[in-house]
């Protein structure tokens, strides 16, 4: 049985924190793989910033020397009204059907779901685990116990919550205003990300 994390973000551009992220979640979880998952342009809560064709090859050229990291583009290939963390995580458990899938997440879209605020948010807490990364000011505990849907689906093995060690802050974001502005990222993302985003004139 093989232990794989799903890792969604709009990866805008991806950073060498994501990687670096990745990487620890898969040493600390003892994870067999790592699939990220880029997020589709056509969701209604997220704006991109350069097409999905662009990011996912940016994925791809920043995870190509590690053998425990793969790609898929599931979410890209979704109809924008059926977009949805619990169809995604399905999608997965179908496929892996003898392994144990968690999704990555951090401890912001835990009070989230906790909050009701994602579709199906009962049943995805219910059929899934997940690997939940410490974000500044929030306390994880505490975000559990106060939403009825995380306390009651608390049994020790839902939630796997990783506290220390995880407090990076290097947006993509920050990335992209950096060259906007004419500035120099260089060594906040992978040479070859760099070198694909100079190339096809990216951020500008």
């Amino acid at each position: 049985m093989a232990r794989i994390g799903i890792y969604g973000s709009s990866f805008d551009p991806i950073t060498n924190v994501h990687l670096w992220t990745a990487s620890t979640i898969a040493h600390r979880c003892k994870l067999d793989k790592v699939i990220f998952l880029p997020c589709s342009s056509q969701r209604q809560d997220k704006q991109m910033h350069v097409s999905d064709e662009h990011r996912i090859n940016m994925v791809r050229i920043a995870i190509e020397d590690n053998n425990k990291f793969e790609v898929d583009d599931f979410e890209m290939n979704q109809l924008a009204w059926e977009i949805a963390t619990y169809k995604t995580m399905k999608h997965f458990r179908e496929i892996y059907t003898n392994d144990e899938v968690y999704f990555i997440m951090g401890a912001d879209l835990l009070v989230d779901i906790g909050e009701g605020k994602w579709k199906r948010a009962k049943e995805l807490i219910r059929e899934n685990k997940f690997i939940v990364m410490a974000r500044d000011g929030i306390n994880m505990l505490s975000a559990i116990s106060k939403s009825p849907t995380l306390r009651n689906a608390d049994d020790g093995h839902t939630f796997h919550l990783i506290d220390k060690g995880l407090a990076m802050e290097i947006s993509s974001s920050y990335i992209r205003e950096e060259f906007k502005m004419g500035g120099e990222p260089r060594y906040l993302i992978p040479d070859k990300v760099y070198d694909y985003i100079r190339v096809n004139h990216l951020y500008k």
